[in-house]
């Protein structure tokens, strides 16, 4: 038992394979490709790895998309002039590699009780930073860690009492997440891999939530390379310590002079 529990954990640490030309790569950003900060505005994507996207996209035929809870408007926002396929908001908005947009949307009475009572919440305190994304909300306490209980039993009781059906709480990293149920990051990659230029490919997807696990168990399904980002429990075959590591396995499918190639506004500055 214990040398099956010691190979099992080796086999959960173990760095991805090189990415190949044939993957279909999914990436998260929070945690994945940027350091998480105080409130999501402050949150600065790491430069090589933005520089070097549009190059991984080419490499892999176009099969290259974000996966993330932020909204599309928030994301874009991130990456200035670069496009790629999203999903935003834990799948409830999509724009696949045509520009098409695909939306899911929330039962607007329901997410209006929503609205309040996590705005009222965050009103109360005032450590907290309320994320209104439009089709999901997140509550941070990031800035006052001391109220995470508080936090979860008051938005689980309230949820309740809302009669939020068709809504589920998602926890991640000092925040507290309300989606609608059916929705995920899971269902968001199975919907790409349906379609050009990602069917048919090898789907890796790389995240460090606990969001990011509905993800990790339908691409492992679909027998592809589930990547956890840092430390913790994950159904991902393989992990990365952090986004500096994320960084230098992404840059492993570029040549070694274009992935050494500094973003423009440093190469200009």
């Amino acid at each position: 038992m214990r040398d099956r529990t010691d190979v099992h954990s080796r086999a959960l640490r173990s760095v991805p394979p090189p990415l190949r030309a044939d993957c279909a790569l999914f990436l998260d950003i929070d945690g994945t490709l940027a350091e998480l900060a105080p409130s999501p505005d402050a949150v600065r994507i790491d430069h090589a790895v933005a520089a070097a996207l549009p190059r991984i996209s080419e490499r892999l035929g176009g099969a290259l998309a974000l996966i993330t809870g932020r909204s599309i408007t928030g994301a874009d926002r991130l990456f200035l002039d670069l496009i790629l396929p999203i999903a935003g908001q834990h799948g409830c908005e999509r724009r696949d590699a045509n520009g098409t947009l695909h939306l899911h949307a929330p039962a607007k009475a329901t997410l209006t009780k929503l609205r309040k009572l996590f705005s009222d919440l965050a009103a109360r305190h005032p450590g907290l930073v309320l994320e209104d994304k439009g089709a999901t909300l997140a509550l941070h306490y990031r800035q006052a860690p001391e109220l995470a209980s508080h936090v979860h039993r008051t938005l689980r009781s309230g949820t309740a009492e809302a009669g939020a059906t068709g809504y589920e709480l998602q926890p991640g990293k000092r925040l507290l997440e309300i989606r609608p149920d059916g929705r995920d990051k899971g269902t968001a990659i199975s919907d790409f891999m349906r379609e050009p230029p990602f069917a048919g490919r090898l789907p890796v997807f790389v995240g460090d939530d606990r969001g990011d696990e509905h993800g990790f168990v339908v691409v492992k399904r679909m027998r592809g390379w589930p990547v956890k980002v840092g430390p913790g429990p994950t159904a991902a075959h393989y992990r990365l310590p952090d986004i500096a590591a994320v960084r230098q396995w992404l840059l492993g499918l570029l040549p070694a002079a274009v992935a050494a190639a500094p973003p423009e506004s440093d190469a200009q500055s």
